[in-house]
């Protein structure tokens, strides 16, 4: 018996000993495969061509006109959808908040998306801090980022022009003054979640004011409030893009959307 279990143990070391002879702490005198340039080169698919717009600003050609300056068809009021937006256009140019007709909000629904819109205070200044051309732009109608003018116009510091509102302040104020006009250029990612409705991943947000970074890529905490700490909502998939009315003329022109 004990001459039995010597020679299986014979048989099994010399079973392994050839797949032990395969590793050696000596690298081989030639790479067995010598890398090439083109090893590393991806050629398909192709990147999609698109065209970009021929000035800072101005739409690519697969970006999603939400306002040219002559029409709101891409825009409902937000009291009552079924209804066209409130809002006025003023000169073929730019709309304008109308105050106490509430906010308007887009036909379409979305979820990642790249965004540019400008906007302008009121021609004339009015009161101060939060009082002083009000607005904002709310991703999938929940999460805001703040419009103010915050031209020589304190407020706190996460509620004024830039900030994602009562959640992360703007790097620099870049503010322009009351009569001209400024531009945000947004990279948005909305919020996932899991199978049973739980928070996967936050929403996070990148925005550019004036063509200066003010939010960096931040995470967003959740469900923009007024009064008490952020926290996420049920689960929710794409949805529209609103603009408040918060009582001030404030003015808006160019606003163009691409999906990510």
């Amino acid at each position: 018996m004990k001459s039995k279990i010597i020679s299986l143990y014979v048989i099994a070391l010399g079973a392994a000993t050839p797949l032990l002879a395969q590793y050696s702490d000596k690298p081989p005198d030639v790479s067995p495969m010598p890398m090439k340039p083109e090893m590393t080169e991806i050629w398909e698919p192709q990147v999609k061509i698109i065209t970009p717009g021929k000035s800072l600003g101005e739409a690519p050609s697969d970006a999603i006109i939400l306002f040219d300056g002559k029409t709101l068809d891409q825009w409902v009021s937000q009291k009552d959808p079924s209804k066209p937006a409130p809002w006025k256009i003023v000169n073929n140019d730019h709309m304008e908040v109308v105050p106490g007709s509430g906010g308007i909000q887009t036909k379409m629904q979305f979820g990642d998306c790249q965004l540019h819109i400008e906007f302008s205070a009121p021609d004339v200044v009015e009161s101060v801090g939060q009082g002083r051309g009000n607005s904002g732009v709310f991703f999938q109608n929940r999460y805001e980022l703040q419009i103010l003018d915050s031209y020589n116009n304190r407020t706190y510091r996460n509620g004024q022009a830039g900030s994602i509102y009562k959640d992360h302040a703007p790097l620099v104020n870049a503010m322009r003054g009351p009569l001209e006009w400024n531009t945000y250029d947004v990279i948005y990612t909305a919020p996932r979640f899991r199978a049973d409705g739980s928070l996967d991943a936050p929403a996070r947000i990148t925005v550019l004011h004036n063509g200066v970074l003010i939010q960096n890529n931040v995470t967003i905490n959740g469900l923009t409030l007024y009064v008490g700490l952020h926290t996420y909502p049920a689960a929710h998939g794409e949805d529209v893009i609103s603009l408040q009315d918060h009582g001030n003329k404030t003015q808006f022109r160019n606003i163009w959307l691409r999906k990510l």
